[in-house]
C-alpha cells in the first residue's frame, strides 16, 4: 500500500483535554514569512522548560517515542484559534496523524484541507490505545484508510469521515489538487457564465483601462 493509504509507525500518548492551537504552536513562532522552522515551535511550552531545555517527563522527548507518526490525544484537541500554523508545524515534525474523540472545528478543517489526517474515534477506543501507547515496547500504530481501521497493540476501532476526505487521502491530493480534479467541470462551468453575463467579465481590468484612458 502507499503511504497514502496506510500510516504505520510510533503512536504517542497525548491525553490533554482541550489542547489549543495556541498550544500546539506558541505566537512567538508565527513571525516568520514563509512556513519554515515550525516544527521547532510545535508544543515548544511543554517539551521545553523556561531555560529552553528539554522537558524529561514529556512524551516527545523520551527515546522510546522518537520519530513518532502518530499523537493520539484528549478531546477537542485543536480547539482555539484558527492559526493554520499548527498544522504545518505537526507535519513538519512528522506527524501524519492525529487521534481524538473530537477536534476543533477549524482546526479540523485545515488539517485535512492540508492533508494531516484526523481520525475521530469514540472515548472508550481513545484509552484503550492510549493504554497500549502508554508502554513504549507497545506503541506500534497502524491507521488503514482502505478498511478505515485503527490498530494499536490489543485494539482495533474502525472510523468514519466523509468521502471527499478519504478520497483526498486515498489519492494523495490536498485540498487544491482535489479541486484541480474537476478543472474540466469548472471550466466548463465558467464558460458558461461568461456567456450568460458578459458584462460580468473582466470589470476590474476594464474600470481600470478606461480610468487610464481618461487620464
Amino acid at each position: 500500500m502507499s503511504e497514502s493509504k496506510l500510516i504505520q509507525g510510533v503512536g504517542a500518548p497525548l491525553p490533554i483535554s482541550n489542547l489549543d492551537t495556541d498550544q500546539i504552536m506558541p505566537k512567538q513562532f508565527l513571525r516568520i514569512i514563509n512556513k519554515a522552522g515550525l516544527d521547532k515551535g510545535l508544543l515548544y511550552d511543554l517539551r521545553f522548560d523556561e531555560q529552553g531545555q528539554p522537558r524529561a517527563d514529556f512524551v516527545l522527548n523520551q527515546a522510546g517515542y522518537a520519530n513518532a507518526a502518530a499523537l493520539v490525544g484528549g478531546p477537542n484537541f485543536g480547539c482555539g484559534s484558527s492559526r493554520e500554523h499548527a498544522v504545518w508545524g505537526l507535519q513538519q515534525y512528522g506527524i501524519k496523524v492525529v487521534i481524538a474523540s473530537s477536534f476543533g472545528e477549524i482546526f479540523y478543517s485545515n488539517a485535512m484541507n492540508n492533508r494531516l489526517l484526523l481520525v475521530m474515534l469514540n472515548e472508550t477506543d481513545v484509552q484503550r490505545i492510549l493504554a497500549d501507547l502508554s508502554n513504549p515496547e507497545t506503541n506500534q500504530l497502524t491507521v488503514d484508510l482502505e478498511t478505515m481501521t485503527v490498530r494499536s497493540h490489543s485494539h482495533q476501532a474502525v472510523f468514519t469521515m466523509s468521502e471527499r476526505h478519504r478520497r483526498m487521502f486515498l489519492e494523495g491530493q490536498d485540498v487544491i489538487g482535489a479541486t484541480l480534479a474537476h478543472r474540466e467541470e469548472i471550466n466548463a462551468f465558467a464558460a458558461g457564465h461568461w456567456q450568460r453575463h458578459p458584462w460580468l467579465q473582466d470589470v476590474a481590468q476594464k474600470t481600470r483601462e478606461r480610468l487610464d484612458a481618461g487620464a
